[in-house]
């Protein structure tokens, strides 16, 4: 069992930045693809970006130039570097891991972005 445990969010003005986190435990093999997710009241939950084991990366268009996804493998962890940070970012952000067919989700941080 994959536990995963997000850290990072919190309140940030337009324009900042904020550097999300996400550390998983429960095995000692390397996950599959990891991402992260959002979701804003009132909405469904969509892909921010993930990144494979091998760092080949896909982000959303929405994202693109302003988000930078990364991992460490050797500690099963995943980071979302935000920047230039927009009030309709503003949401719930989850990691996400793959592992043996299985996806997981962490239990969510959230991101307040103010104008």
């Amino acid at each position: 069992q994959v536990q995963l445990v997000e850290s990072g969010g919190g309140l940030v003005q337009a324009g900042g930045s904020l550097r999300l986190s996400c550390a998983a435990s429960g095995t000692l093999f390397r996950l599959g693809t990891m991402g992260w997710y959002r979701q804003a009241p009132g909405k469904e939950r969509e892909l921010v970006a993930d990144i494979t084991g091998s760092g080949n990366t896909i982000y959303a268009d929405f994202v693109k130039g302003r988000f930078t996804i990364s991992r460490d493998n050797a500690k099963n962890t995943v980071s979302l570097q935000m920047n230039s940070l927009k009030v309709e970012d503003t949401a719930v952000y989850y990691c996400t891991a793959n592992f043996r067919f299985r996806d997981y989700w962490g239990q969510g941080t959230q991101v307040t972005v103010s104008s």
